[in-house]
């Protein structure tokens, strides 16, 4: 993974123009995971009128007071989106500070597409997509007719990314790193999880990117973001909690996860 991060912050958003597909857990995860390979990390909410990151941080601040721990906080911002856009250049400012003083920056965005939105999409040297096993996720990046199977047209957000890595070919930037992974994804084999997994296989040739299986759905995430924590806390002797086998699991997952997406 430390080759992918230069010299410079590594951007990473988080983005998917749907609500609900675990992209804070997600962001919070990474977050940790590169803390804890001693790179200095920034995370900045997106979302701030929803705030899931944010409150994740704060909760982990509560939890670290009250416990007497230090385990590793990236360090925090938050923006809500304004009807006069007035903070869009104070955000562009801070994202120019943080590039210098940082080794990576996560972004994690809304599940709409605002200003916020927008403006996160401009940075990014990686954009990971969180999707679900559904055909109702998926159609954030196809649609397909119901009675072949076969591509009617790309989905909204597809476009909306394809766009981005025009604009960045047309400055002469790096390639996109757009990454595609499971997220909240049934443990329980099926077939619609299987055709909605071959459709991102084949759509990631044509779309240009790549796709992974990524992290199951697992109480044990929503258990932890009570306390603020990540699965790769839990090995901390000073929580005293016992590993059990899906939190075993669900560690491998991320951390194939972060190797996926930083090669």
């Amino acid at each position: 993974m430390s080759n992918a991060l230069k010299s410079k912050a590594h951007i990473i958003v988080i983005g998917n123009e749907k609500g609900g597909t675990g992209k804070s857990t997600l962001a919070m995860h990474l977050a940790v995971k590169l803390l804890l390979e001693n790179f200095k990390v920034a995370v900045i909410d997106m979302d701030g009128r929803q705030g899931s990151l944010t409150k994740y941080i704060l909760n982990r601040r509560n939890f670290c007071n009250q416990k007497s721990l230090n385990l590793p906080t990236p360090v925090h911002y938050v923006f809500e989106p304004l009807a006069d856009e007035s903070n869009r250049a104070e955000i562009e400012a801070l994202i120019s500070e943080l590039d210098n003083k940082f080794d990576a920056v996560v972004m994690d965005t809304p599940g709409s597409k605002n200003y916020l939105f927008e403006l996160a999409h401009q940075y990014p040297h990686t954009l990971i997509t969180p999707i679900g096993d559904s055909l109702v996720d998926l159609s954030a990046i196809a649609d397909f007719s119901p009675d072949t199977g076969e591509i009617i047209r790309a989905g909204h957000y597809a476009e909306f990314v394809w766009d981005i890595k025009k604009k960045l070919a047309a400055q002469g930037l790096p390639y996109l790193n757009w990454v595609v992974c499971g997220s909240k994804i049934s443990p329980i084999r099926s077939n619609n999880k299987n055709v909605v997994f071959s459709k991102l296989e084949n759509l990631a040739k044509l779309y240009g990117f790549r796709f992974t299986p990524g992290l199951k759905d697992r109480v044990i995430y929503k258990e932890l973001f009570l306390d603020g924590l990540t699965v790769l806390d839990l090995s901390h002797t000073a929580l005293h909690r016992r590993m059990t086998l899906s939190h075993l699991a669900a560690k491998t997952e991320l951390s194939a996860l972060a190797e996926f997406i930083f090669p």
